[in-house]
């Protein structure tokens, strides 16, 4: 029987289709490196999804390279682009049944260097049952509209059968394309398996360039051999996969069962919406990586983003494009030797590589030209000589890593390490381990202290304090600080996490708190708008800190700095007390110190005269604190007591319409307003005696807070009601 099969269909719309993630071999050191933006999924089940795809709208370069992950069943699929897939059924009478359906098209793999991503699609087959009645099926692709074009390189038209003329038709600006090939044979025994040479199997070599809409099926030979063979097959697949089998003759519908799946066929994308600019220009912003040049598309409009020579990664990625060791590459891979050709010394270099003629010879190393330059005698003499400095030079530094030790020792004595290696609580680091942090593109803070650097440790976020220098008397308090911040632990209080003692200096590890200081917050580059809430939370953290430290540690502990740049926020705007720098200075069962050091605007007056540091010192620098947050007017001293005596002389009422910020001067606030400003009248007052206790400032505080949030909570209801 013989039947014509129309094989074209022209879809109208576009919708999306499930990619299957099956599992994608990497290279072991790109592996290491992210392969998407910074929070964003880089696996859909267990394959890969390398930026500019991705899972979400803010982790895809635009809405064609989003990947829509369904975890709900077992097999991940992404919706993704729409294939049709047609049924004819003929009987006797040659009248025609026809089906139509839509086939899941499924994900193979994504290769960002050669800007490919392979999908599977189904198999077009043609099955008879009996001589009256057969079944035809085939199927169409539309990418129109998509980043993605069909590879005309990696794809082939195959037909698998005893009788077949597979045939591709497709579509590319407005003109059309067909190929085919034709498969025929009367004796079984002339088939051989892994061959398509048009025994069983035929191949048409090309796929056009541009296509972007194909249909793939057959025309109807007359089939003879039907018991025997009862299909034939028709795929576009990529033409480095598939391998025939005689096997593959036999049976009904055994392709079709045996990759009930689809087939692989390779697609190129682009970005399709814009071109690289013009020499010289700026990269198009797709292309992120500083090591990454525009390459327009081969076909099609666009553009796609390549590693330039000598790097390898993901060019869409900020630092995504990182150097190839080709040297490195040669010893593990010797099938890439041809590719990286060195016969002397391999040298890795940014971008590149360089071969160098062995020692006693000089020419070109790459082109394997190296020609010895010294005589025996002159090359035995000059061995003598190297052989002689070499041992100098080792008994040298032999001598200067035996001093580093010694040195590094002294340092450790000296700071008190075997006491504080007995403190609980406290990790003692080597130097070798912070080295990496202490680069001058971590520091984070700089001042007349020294610097502080952010950096990982241990896969935590720390901050390292490294002072510029101590004064020779004082050395010996450095573990001083380090005990007592080791019996600290509040979360109103930074933690101390260990030192390093194996320096001149210590070196202090701290946990990180990211939104940096409440400086930084009311008065610098990170300044944010404050609410009357936040102000108190802020206020009410620093206040229950101090608490903890003058009233509920085994030993009174006294900060003795007490300012905005020493009370740390985090994400939360949840107070941390930082710097014990003043406590350091004085010992653990003493209140008096000839160093009067710290910030003179929020320094208690009587602690200035006298060198008497009283936890009522701390009462008053808090008080200049809450003034300072109020008013989000900086501190500075002269005028700050001039303003703090204004303050205290003045009308309340007064005085909370003309200080208090703005911000937060409504109405709903004011009686709040009042009665903190009560409260910063009785921390700067000049009799210490008079002031209160930090934790009678906690207790009012936290008062305060919750009757303004209650008051808060009734405006809500009754707005609402």
């Amino acid at each position: 029987m013989r039947m014509s099969t129309p094989l074209m269909l022209h879809l109208t719309a576009m919708i999306t289709l499930l990619f299957r993630m099956s599992p994608a071999t990497t290279v072991a050191a790109a592996a290491q490196r992210p392969i998407t933006l910074p929070g964003c999924p880089d696996k859909c089940g267990n394959i890969s999804i390398p930026y500019p795809f991705g899972t979400k709208g803010d982790c895809c370069f635009d809405d064609s390279f989003l990947v829509m992950c369904n975890n709900l069943s077992a097999t991940v699929n992404v919706p993704f682009m729409q294939t049709t897939r047609g049924f004819y059924f003929a009987d006797q009478q040659n009248q025609v049944t026809t089906n139509m359906s839509r086939w899941l098209v499924n994900l193979v793999d994504i290769d960002v260097p050669r800007g490919e991503a392979r999908v599977a699609v189904p198999i077009s087959s043609d099955c008879s049952k009996n001589e009256t009645y057969h079944k035809v099926s085939y199927f169409s692709l539309d990418l129109n509209g998509s980043a993605f074009l069909f590879s005309s390189t990696r794809n082939a038209l195959l037909g698998v059968g005893q009788s077949v003329v597979p045939l591709l038709m497709g579509r590319m600006s407005g003109t059309n394309y067909s190929a085919a090939c034709r498969s025929l044979f009367d004796d079984p025994a002339a088939a051989r398996s892994g061959t398509c040479t048009g025994l069983g199997c035929c191949e048409a070599e090309l796929i056009a360039p541009g296509l972007g809409l194909i249909s793939v099926g057959m025309y109807q030979q007359m089939n003879s051999m039907w018991k025997t063979f009862p299909c034939t097959y028709a795929m576009a697949v990529d033409r480095s996969w598939y391998n025939f089998s005689l096997q593959d003759l036999y049976g009904y519908d055994v392709l079709d069962t045996k990759f009930s799946d689809g087939v692989p066929i390779v697609l190129d994308f682009a970005i399709r919406n814009d071109s690289c600019p013009a020499d010289g220009k700026t990269s198009p912003t797709a292309c992120r990586s500083d090591n990454s040049r525009c390459v327009n598309a081969t076909y099609g409009s666009g553009y796609l983003c390549k590693c330039k020579d000598g790097f390898d990664g993901n060019p869409y990625l900020p630092d995504g494009c990182q150097d190839i060791d080709e040297c490195k590459l040669r010893d593990e891979q010797p099938e890439l030797r041809d590719r990286y050709l060195c016969y002397g010394i391999c040298k890795n270099t940014i971008g590149g590589y360089d071969c160098q003629c062995k020692f006693g010879t000089k020419g070109d190393a790459k082109a394997g030209i190296c020609r010895e330059v010294f005589p025996l005698p002159a090359m035995v003499a000059t061995l003598g000589i190297i052989g002689v400095t070499f041992i100098v030079v080792i008994t040298a530094l032999f001598k200067l890593l035996l001093e580093e030790r010694r040195k590094t020792k002294d340092f450790f004595m000296k700071n008190g390490g075997p006491i504080l290696e007995k403190v609980n609580n406290i990790k003692i680091f080597k130097k070798e381990e912070l080295k990496p942090i202490i680069q001058s593109s971590n520091v984070i803070g700089k001042g007349g202290f020294g610097e502080v650097y952010k950096g990982l440790l241990d896969n935590q976020l720390v901050a390292i304090k490294k002072s510029i220098s101590v004064d020779k008397s004082q050395e010996k308090q450095f573990a001083n600080e380090i005990i007592i911040q080791s019996r600290v632990i509040h979360k109103n209080i930074v933690k101390l996490i260990g030192c390093c003692l194996e320096v001149d200096v210590p070196l202090l590890v701290y946990e990180f708190v990211p939104h940096g200081s409440l400086h930084d917050i009311l008065h610098g580059s990170k300044k944010v708008s404050l609410s009357l809430d936040k102000r108190l939370k802020i206020a009410t953290g620093a206040a229950e800190g101090l608490a903890y430290m003058h009233s509920k540690t085994s030993t009174t502990i006294l900060h003795g700095d007490i300012k905005p740049g020493n009370i740390l926020l985090d994400k939360n705007f949840d107070s941390k007390i930082s710097d014990f720098g003043i406590s350091r200075m004085i010992a653990i069962d003493k209140s008096h110190t000839r160093y009067v050091i710290g910030d003179m605007c929020y320094m208690d007056p009587i602690y200035l005269q006298t060198g008497l540091l009283t936890k009522q010192s701390d009462v008053y620098s808090f008080g200049v604190v809450l003034l300072e947050l109020l008013t989000n007017q900086k501190a500075s001293f002269g005028e700050d007591i001039t303003l703090v005596k204004n303050f205290l002389d003045a009308d309340h009422d007064k005085r909370v319409l003309d200080l208090f910020d703005k911000e937060i001067l409504l109405e709903s606030n004011i009686e709040v307003l009042h009665e903190l400003a009560m409260l910063i009248v009785e921390c700067l007052k000049l009799e210490v005696d008079n002031r209160p206790e930090m934790t009678d400032v906690v207790e009012q505080l936290q008062n305060m807070k919750r009757s303004h949030e209650k008051g808060m909570s009734g405006t809500r209801n009754s707005v609402n009601t």
